[in-house]
């Protein structure tokens, strides 16, 4: 299929409100029922181990494993904490290679991408009994790093469609869209197909994409592709323009707002929320580190949104160290940690989905900076929030 070019209509009017962070609540672990897992042949190195990506309604979580030899492998775990390991088909077993998953759906479909034995990267979707299809977009690169990415806890729909990245020849990035029979559109932000170009990051219900690009000249920007392929950008007030500064669309409300994260101009990371008017809430952790250009940004990370508007996702706080947290669709925010996460710098949870009843998974870096998963369990009620009370 050709490449899709849509006219730039930049958003007209953006207003900001600031969430109050006195809606915050910090748990005790003790008052949280929170389960650790690794899954079976997950190595026990430093990097190795269980990443868990995304948890759908019945509770099954999806993600990866990285083994001794540092070869990744797709994983599912029942809610009744059992596992079953996939590869897919044609992926390399060298040290770096292998499948990962992202995201699985209500019907418990699951994307991602491996890479093969000379490292090009391809997309799949793995069936709810186990069949797996390979795919890759057209133009998409074949020699090592090039490649297909569906990379993200949130580019699949419950329908099925698929969104993501491929890399070209030129290692230039561009977006597509594979629904539900295979087929595939590919497309590109205005200005950004020379590079280092476009990154889809999210696909709502309806099918409308969000995520960001980048054309070379002023950091990263934020886009909307809507249903009819129309596509708009936009800019968080505050965001920096420097080198991996910008915009960052990562998801949407069940209304169909924007949700993702700024980086501004002292390398500090952001929440916000965009609604269709354009007027945008920011919002932080409570305890989020403000210590300019550490690397990596301290900040807010959203990363995960359910059906009732909860998100979830991780801060960096001012001594580099991880923490969950969730806000609820009015923006009360929980933060949690999670049993035998490490406190050093780069340690701690990284939560990365949330199902409709508040369930949060991801994963953390123990004190040896090997990787577990993990599942929060939703307890009591504060709005859409799911909290303990004790």
């Amino acid at each position: 299929m050709k490449t899709f070019y849509f006219a730039k209509r930049k958003l007209q009017r953006v207003r900001v409100a600031t969430s109050l962070a006195a809606l915050a609540i910090s748990i005790p672990v003790a008052a949280q029922s929170i389960t650790t897992f690794d899954a079976p042949g997950g190595g026990t190195g430093p990097g190795q181990g269980t990443y868990a990506t995304n948890i759908n309604p019945s509770g099954t979580i999806t993600g990866f494993s990285r083994d001794a030899n540092d070869v990744r492998h797709g994983f599912i775990r029942s809610k009744d904490g059992s596992f079953s390991i996939f590869d897919a088909p044609g992926a390399g077993t060298a040290a770096g290679q292998g499948t990962r998953a992202y995201v699985i759906n209500p019907s418990g479909a699951i994307t991602g991408f491996f890479n093969d034995a000379v490292n090009v990267f391809h997309g799949y979707v793995r069936s709810s009994d186990g069949v797996i299809t390979v795919f890759d977009a057209p133009g998409a690169g074949t020699a090592a790093g090039q490649g297909t990415f569906p990379f993200s806890p949130l580019i699949m729909n419950p329908n099925g469609a698929i969104t993501g990245w491929y890399v070209d020849s030129a290692f230039v990035s561009h977006g597509f869209l594979r629904d539900r029979n295979g087929g595939i559109t590919t497309f590109d932000v205005p200005g950004a197909d020379a590079g280092p170009g476009t990154f889809p990051f999210a696909i709502s219900m309806g099918g409308e994409i969000t995520g960001f690009y980048d054309n070379g000249i002023n950091a990263n920007h934020g886009f909307l592709r809507d249903k009819k392929g129309v596509i708009t950008t936009f800019d968080v007030p505050g965001a920096g323009t420097g080198l991996g500064q910008g915009t960052f669309g990562g998801g949407f409300t069940p209304n169909g707002n924007i949700m993702g994260n700024y980086i501004d101009a002292d390398n500090l990371s952001h929440g916000f929320l965009m609604d269709r008017n354009g007027v945008i809430t920011i919002f932080d952790a409570p305890h989020a580190g403000h210590v300019p250009n550490s690397v990596p940004p301290q900040g807010t990370n959203p990363f995960g949104i359910n059906t009732n508007g909860a998100i979830t996702g991780w801060y960096t706080d001012d001594a580099n160290v991880n923490h969950g947290f969730v806000r609820d669709k009015h923006g009360a925010i929980v933060e949690f940690d999670v049993p035998g996460a490490g406190t050093g710098p780069g340690q701690g949870p990284n939560v990365y989905s949330i199902a409709p009843n508040g369930a949060a998974a991801g994963f953390y870096l123990d004190p040896d900076n090997v990787v577990h998963g993990f599942v929060r369990e939703a307890h009591g009620t504060l709005g859409s929030l799911k909290f303990n009370e004790d």
